[in-house]
């Protein structure tokens, strides 16, 4: 038998057909159109297609598309300015600077000058605080996706128990606060931790998110377990360039109750959540009810 695929790109649809939902609420009832500005420095092929496809995802669901396209040896103090700008613009209220950066940019610097009501990455140190102490913040999108698509499968994860393999800022530690907020009893693993397999065969709730090719393999995963899979990996397998997760599929489907493929599974949410984060933003900055279902 094998396990439930988690079916992110039908479940990301469903998210976008609500963020649309609101948007035409909020133009309608209080004429206002979200805005998120995106901000390209360089020329990373894989950032261009993936800022492309923002822009297009913002744009279908009724939301104004701002997109800053710099040059690679934009200095500090040019994108800084940019930023500043973005967070004075009452038309803006989401900002999201692509990472990564050049390496003459101070990644740190440029995401905390982002003002954190209009961080829809989540990624400022002011809202990794509040997220930190359960506190009303902007949550990370990719661990924001793992968790909707948790609770839309579980219903109430209470009591459970949950492994997150990888400590990222980006989405491990994020994933392990928002799983603690929904009473997960969690642990933090990594590539450090002893005994790694015994410790994901304890999970009720295993998500890899440690960017290892195929690094957990079927017998790691607890039977009936709910395996989300956030890694995203290319390899060369029979001569061609495959996709793979953290994960190896196909073992692991064969025991776990549900798992999420790669691709297909956990990378449509991201985008789907960065534009739900934005009506978020748009709703707080107006004093207006926050969208039900689209938060943490």
């Amino acid at each position: 038998m094998t396990g439930k695929i988690l079916d992110g790109k039908l479940f990301a649809a469903q998210i976008r057909g609500q963020v649309a939902e609101h948007v035409a609420r909020l133009k309608g009832s209080h004429g206002l159109t979200p805005g998120l500005a995106v901000v390209l420095v360089g020329e990373d092929p894989a950032s261009e297609v993936y800022v492309r496809s923002k822009g297009k995802q913002t744009v279908e669901v009724g939301m104004a598309s701002f997109e800053h396209k710099l040059a690679a040896d934009t200095s500090e103090a040019d994108l800084l300015a940019l930023i500043a700008k973005l967070n004075a613009d009452p038309e803006v209220h989401g900002i999201l600077v692509q990472l990564p950066l050049p390496s003459h940019l101070n990644s740190d610097l440029v995401i905390n000058s982002i003002d954190p009501a209009k961080d829809v990455d989540g990624f400022h140190i002011s809202n990794v605080g509040l997220l930190g102490t359960g506190q009303k913040s902007m949550v990370p999108c990719t661990p924001l996706g793992c968790l909707m698509m948790l609770r839309d499968h579980h219903g109430s994860l209470s009591g459970m128990n949950a492994v997150v393999v990888g400590r990222s800022n980006i989405v491990g530690k994020p994933m392990a606060q928002l799983l603690l907020g929904d009473s997960c009893t969690v642990t933090i693993a990594h590539s450090r931790t002893s005994d790694l397999a015994e410790t994901c065969r304890r999970a009720d709730i295993l998500v890899a998110a440690v960017g290892r090719a195929e690094m957990i393999p079927g017998d790691w995963v607890k039977p009936g377990a709910t395996v989300i899979d956030v890694g995203i990996n290319r390899i060369e397998r029979d001569g061609k360039k495959a996709l793979v997760g953290d994960v190896h599929f196909e073992s692991a489907a064969a025991v776990a109750g549900a798992i999420t493929p790669v691709p297909g599974g956990v990378g449509p949410m991201t985008i789907a959540c960065l534009l739900a984060n934005t009506v978020t933003a748009c709703c707080r900055a107006n004093g207006l009810e926050e969208p039900a279902g689209l938060t943490a």
